[in-house]
């Protein structure tokens, strides 16, 4: 089997639909799911609960991912991300009057 990860020189990476940080999203999620897996499996928890674990937490990861691909585009969950953090509104306590005053030569305001 052979597949197309890149469609052209300056486009983003696409997998099965999914665009750049998705593709990261959905890999990190595949292997936490697939270390969890192995770790409740070692502690000694019954093979099918860990089956129906890995099958269920993959699927959601998988569902999550397509959606936010759909819902944010290519670029949009990063620009999510830094509208969180900026700040909603400024605050600035400084007198208007500041504005009106004309500068002498030195570079001080009068008062």
């Amino acid at each position: 089997m052979e597949y197309n990860v890149n469609k052209g020189i300056g486009k983003s990476v696409e997998f099965k639909g999914l665009k750049s940080q998705y593709l990261f999203i959905f890999a990190g999620g595949l292997l936490s799911v697939f270390v969890v897996f192995v770790i409740i499996y070692m502690i000694g928890i019954d093979q099918w609960i860990c089956i129906g674990f890995g099958v269920i937490a993959a699927s959601v990861l998988v569902w999550f991912t397509f959606r936010l691909n759909a819902q944010y585009g290519e670029h949009g969950l990063m620009k999510l991300m830094s509208k969180r953090q900026h700040p909603r509104y400024l605050i600035n306590r400084r007198n208007s009057r500041r504005f009106f005053r004309v500068p002498n030569r030195k570079g001080v305001a009068y008062a």
